[in-house]
């Protein structure tokens, strides 16, 4: 049983995290990512050393949203809250119905939410493993993933989308996502199932690009994965034909299964 005292101090941090909550213009926002639970889950990390200070907003979504936030084990970090109560749970199950790790994932709500946290960490964990330049997953707690920090003092690294790039550099990266692909096919089995220009970030240091949002990817044994695979070439070939870069289709299919063989 909890005592009243320990109930008192956890309503305490639960009330401490909301005043962490400085930017008034998105306490909107907040209001629907921080239930208790979910502050509750992030005063547990908090006490373990994951995180010491919660910072503002880095993005918004249906499912999550991503936060910066200061850890005293790993520097600048990214905090992605899964959203229990406006994430669209049926798109989420089409991408682990059918994955072997997943067997026997309840459908209610709460439980496809959970199982696409520990999914998102295990796609990342597999991707970095196979040498994919993806953020380094930390620790998920209930609907909360920490992981790496793409960028730095707080300001994250550009997506792809909205980067100005000399014709050498468009052609470099997109050499190296298909690379990145070949990798995730052939030694991650994973296929991303949603890349484009808005989930690639780019290093504007060295122009190299880093692949986020993993929750959807599905393994290679899938039974859509070479759908999601066409997908992800078509969309990448299709922004880089813009910038004058001979992406072929069928090239592309080519180089990313080959690691396979």
């Amino acid at each position: 049983m909890v005592s009243d005292r320990k109930v008192r101090r956890m309503d305490e941090k639960v009330d401490e995290f909301r005043m962490r909550i400085k930017d008034s213009s998105q306490r909107a926002v907040f209001g629907d990512v921080f239930d208790d639970a979910t502050l509750m889950a992030l005063y547990g990390l908090s006490k373990k050393g994951y995180i010491d200070a919660l910072g503002g907003s880095i993005s918004t979504g249906k499912e999550a949203n991503v936060f910066h936030a200061i850890s005293k084990e790993y520097g600048e970090i990214a905090v992605k809250i899964f959203m229990m109560s406006t994430a669209n749970f049926n798109a989420m199950q089409e991408y682990i119905l059918g994955d072997p790790r997943f067997a026997g994932i309840k459908s209610a709500k709460k439980d496809i939410i959970l199982a696409w946290v520990k999914k998102e960490f295990k796609n990342l964990k597999r991707a970095k493993e196979a040498g994919v330049r993806v953020p380094e997953p930390y620790v998920t707690k209930r609907n909360i993933l920490l992981m790496e920090f793409i960028g730095n003092d707080g300001v994250p690294m550009p997506q792809l989308k909205d980067v100005k790039m000399s014709q050498e550099d468009a052609e470099r990266i997109f050499d190296r996502i298909v690379e990145y692909m070949s990798l995730l096919y052939g030694k991650a089995k994973l296929v991303h199932a949603d890349l484009s220009e808005y989930n690639i970030l780019v290093n504007m240091n060295d122009m190299s690009p880093v692949i986020i949002d993993m929750g959807q990817s599905v393994t290679t044994d899938h039974f859509n994965a070479e759908t999601f695979l066409k997908r992800d070439v078509v969309n990448v070939s299709r922004f880089f034909k813009k910038l004058n870069v001979p992406a072929n289709e069928e090239e592309m299919m080519k180089i990313i299964k080959e690691v396979e063989k």
